[in-house]
């Protein structure tokens, strides 16, 4: 149990028999009467996002959360398949499960799944990934770094807006938290 005041972003609490994420935090003073807490919590099986207000010395319940270190087996259609590195189990989840790792999974790359009382509930990706250029516009010679931008489609098949100069096969390296191009790998 954790007073609301210490809430931060990413921590995942008990709310109703459901674990949520919270996902913004504001404490707010206002000018007469207690201070409250505002939150924006993600339901982690529904995705459903909700406010949420608290008083400051209110009692919240931590989620017990497993980390495991998971191998990105393969996808059919909407089912990704994934293997624990320690036992060799196998689990599949739903692209709705996944939110926007998808869009960033390569086979056989390891990924750390949580799970609360056995039942995965968030996959935490690494901030940046390497993904190849499947296809794009041809570059055109001396196109630099500071010129306009094209889209590009990955190898996981997101598209995202890369320089003029990247060519299809060319590695680029892509910020998982925004899905934007960082630098050519």
């Amino acid at each position: 149990m954790i007073a609301s005041n210490d809430l931060r972003p990413g921590m995942k609490i008990l709310l109703d028999a459901s674990v949520y994420q919270v996902v913004e935090y504001q404490h707010h003073k206002p000018g007469k009467g207690g201070a409250i807490v505002r939150t924006k919590l993600k339901n982690l099986k529904t995705g459903a996002v909700l406010d949420r207000t608290f008083r400051p010395e209110e009692k919240i319940l931590l989620a017990e959360i497993e980390e495991r270190k998971m191998q990105f087996l393969y996808r059919q259609e909407e089912m990704f398949y994934f293997m624990d590195t320690s036992n060799y189990e196998q689990i599949s989840l739903r692209a709705r499960q996944l939110g926007s790792a998808p869009n960033y999974l390569k086979a056989e790359e390891t990924i750390s799944i949580q799970f609360h009382n056995g039942e995965p509930v968030d996959v935490l990706l690494p901030t940046f990934v390497q993904l190849k250029v499947r296809m794009t516009d041809p570059g055109v010679r001396g196109d630099t770094a500071s010129g306009g931008s094209k889209p590009a489609t990955l190898e996981t098949g997101m598209v995202i807006q890369v320089p003029l100069f990247i060519n299809v096969g060319d590695v680029v390296r892509v910020d998982t938290r925004t899905g934007a191009y960082v630098e050519r790998g």
